[in-house]
């Protein structure tokens, strides 16, 4: 079920394996309210939300007692539904953003394009395999389900860092940041579809 509004969007997928329900408004303060099973993962939805003064609201539960793994994904596949509907015929928007972000040792670049083309580009050599119960594989999995449903092109690059918790929370903070830069509208291109194709 889909229902949108302006760039305001709610979009709930249930399964077998995790049942969803995302709310988001890209035109928020930066407001997340969270609740999902995995902790980590709030943590870095709500640095998705601050940085990207995107408000976020999910409610899910999945199989966790089996892995976190579908979840992780299902909630990215939703979030990435829900840009989609939110982020309408793209006309007027930058498109593309970008952000670097520290977080003391560490440095994560973010650069992403509503190109209408899902693709990852994802390079980050992570110093530990878990941060407390989370696998840090699982990174990989929620973009992977982000992008093929938000339609966007995504470069992830971790630059740097000897801390896991560190490495993760740079990537998000910058994709929130680069979010916000691409779904921003210009006033100089009102109305405009930032395409020489007329369209994303």
């Amino acid at each position: 079920m889909v229902a949108s509004s302006a760039r305001v969007a709610t979009v709930t997928r249930n399964t077998l394996e995790s049942q969803i329900t995302i709310t988001i408004n890209l035109d928020g303060s930066g407001v997340a309210q969270l609740n999902t099973p995995v902790p980590f993962l709030n943590h870095m939805l709500d640095q998705i939300a601050r940085h990207g003064l995107i408000d976020i609201k999910i409610d899910a539960s999945g199989d966790v007692e089996i892995d976190d793994h579908h979840t992780v994904e299902d909630i990215g596949i939703t979030l990435g539904m829900a840009f989609a509907q939110a982020i309408g015929d793209k006309k007027g928007i930058n498109r593309y953003g970008s952000a670097y972000v520290p977080l003391d040792e560490a440095l994560s670049r973010v650069v992403l394009d509503f190109s209408g083309r899902p693709g990852l580009v994802l390079n980050a050599d992570f110093v530990r395999s878990h941060v407390g119960s989370f696998d840090v594989d699982l990174v990989s999995e929620f973009f992977h389900g982000f992008v093929n449903h938000a339609l966007v092109t995504l470069h992830i690059d971790n630059l740097r860092g000897a801390n896991a918790h560190h490495q993760i929370e740079t990537i998000f903070k910058a994709f929130g940041r680069a979010l916000r830069m691409a779904a921003t509208a210009d006033s100089r291109m009102a109305g405009i579809m930032p395409s020489t194709k007329g369209s994303l």
